[in-house]
């Protein structure tokens, strides 16, 4: 046998020591296997984490809802001043993250005049009416004003309008449910509100994730679908029928009506915060909501359907203002 050839062991195989390639083969299974491993677990936590279809952590979702709608039914039964107080903090809040996003864009708005005024408005509407409310905003308006114009900022019209912007956008609106408030019987008025907004976001959400296969403004809100707004149309008119009956003691047609009119004001105010945020590059106005989002991502549909359902409460209810 020629000393040059390797020597083999029984078999006819070469030895590890003795073939390299043997040898390299032999010393990276278990490295390769434990990579196999972690890429298994890898890819495990990473379905793990996977969002539900629509995009939210559902479970962390349902929970704050859930928290935050007991809080706001307990005040209604219990105590209207606090629900005037949860409004005003909320609308604060709204209004302190869409201030923050817009300094995205380099947008900066009058921070403490418009503050206060997303806190003095609410408060405006449940103490002092449709006068009080007016007459903040426009006061609201001219510390915007004021406040811009002795700031040595560049761009103060721009900032200006944004902060009149955003007090329109969410104190003035918000406020109308706090004139409902007012109304006789008005903290079931407002109950069947929130309820009526509930059903519209909670049956869109369930429905449109499971078949919502056509969106409506896929440049807007992709995952809002046609389907999802058939789910939240046909949950709010359930709700609304009910409320109608046995809570306001009204003919049914009205709470069809107001249920139809709801879900289409609730709908324009997703798809106008979805706008906004899209115009801005967020995803969310903020995470101070597990599984929700900032504030205004539960607020955007309030303040839309809060004039509304007021204003249909005021004409088509006998004995309102």
């Amino acid at each position: 046998m020629n000393q040059s050839q390797p020597s083999t062991q029984a078999g006819g195989k070469p030895s590890p020591e003795a073939d390299p390639a043997a040898k390299g083969t032999d010393m990276d299974g278990p490295a390769s296997r434990r990579a196999r491993s972690s890429a298994a677990r890898t890819r495990k936590a990473a379905k793990e984490r996977k969002p539900s279809k629509a995009g939210r952590n559902l479970p962390a979702a349902i929970a704050v809802g859930v928290v935050l709608l007991g809080a706001l039914l307990v005040g209604l039964l219990f105590s209207p001043v606090a629900i005037a107080v949860i409004a005003a903090a909320f609308s604060a809040v709204g209004v302190w993250e869409v201030s923050r996003a817009l300094e995205v864009r380099g947008i900066r708005v009058p921070h403490v005049p418009v503050l206060v005024g997303a806190v003095a408005i609410p408060l405006a509407a449940y103490f002092g009416g449709t006068e009080a409310l007016a007459f903040a905003l426009a006061g609201t308006g001219i510390a915007v004003l004021l406040w811009r114009s002795i700031d040595t900022a560049q761009d103060a019209l721009r900032s200006i309008l944004a902060g009149v912007f955003v007090l329109l956008w969410i104190p003035f609106l918000l406020s109308f449910a706090l004139l409902l408030l007012r109304e006789p019987e008005g903290q079931i008025r407002v109950a069947v509100l929130l309820l009526l907004v509930v059903a519209n976001d909670t049956f869109g959400y369930l429905v449109g994730a499971f078949l919502g296969k056509h969106p409506m403004a896929p440049k807007i809100s992709p995952k809002k679908s046609w389907e999802g707004f058939g789910g939240s149309a046909a949950g709010a008119t359930v709700v609304g029928i009910l409320a109608s009956v046995l809570f306001l003691d009204q003919p049914w047609w009205f709470g069809l009506v107001l249920a139809v009119a709801t879900v289409a004001a609730a709908t324009a105010g997703d798809f106008s915060e979805s706008m906004i945020k899209r115009e801005l590059g967020v995803k969310d106005m903020s995470n101070l909501l597990p599984g929700h989002g900032g504030a205004m991502d539960r607020l955007d549909s309030v303040v839309f359907a809060s004039p509304v359902v007021f204003l249909l409460s005021v004409l088509l209810v006998p004995g309102s203002m």
